[in-house]
């Protein structure tokens, strides 16, 4: 198991349009994660996994509460999802262009026999 919701009674005891972030986070505690794009969000997640073998881990149960505040730090809701409103995100695998050299494995081969032998030192002294 990873993470950790809050204890229920502590969630009911916050109300929203009178909550600030400061008694969210004295209530709650930390949140898992913070998205601050437009109104700030907190998540509070808990996953339980299952292991077997040498296969991919599967999820057996995910409880995420979302605590959503106005423009003004105010709580403006709290909304608890469970795995099934969950959604499968993809991973975008780009690859980062760099520039300089490109070395094919023979190059690097040849550079590090010469940086090692000594060739590279002698040839520039004469």
């Amino acid at each position: 198991m990873r993470g950790n919701l809050p204890d229920p009674d502590r969630v009911a005891d916050l109300k929203p349009g009178a909550a600030s972030k400061g008694q969210v986070l004295s209530q709650l505690g930390s949140p898992s994660s913070v998205n601050s794009f437009g109104n700030e969000t907190w998540y509070y997640i808990s996953e339980t996994t299952e292991v077997v073998a040498f296969l991919k881990p599967k999820v057996r149960e995910r409880q995420i509460l979302i605590v959503e505040f106005n423009n003004k730090g105010k709580l403006a809701q709290i909304v608890s999802v469970g795995l099934d409103e969950g959604r499968e995100l993809k991973h975008v695998e780009r690859v980062t262009p760099t520039f300089g050299e490109e070395l094919t494995v023979l190059d690097q081969i040849l550079g590090n026999f010469r940086r090692f032998s000594g060739t590279r030192e002698i040839n520039s002294e004469k």
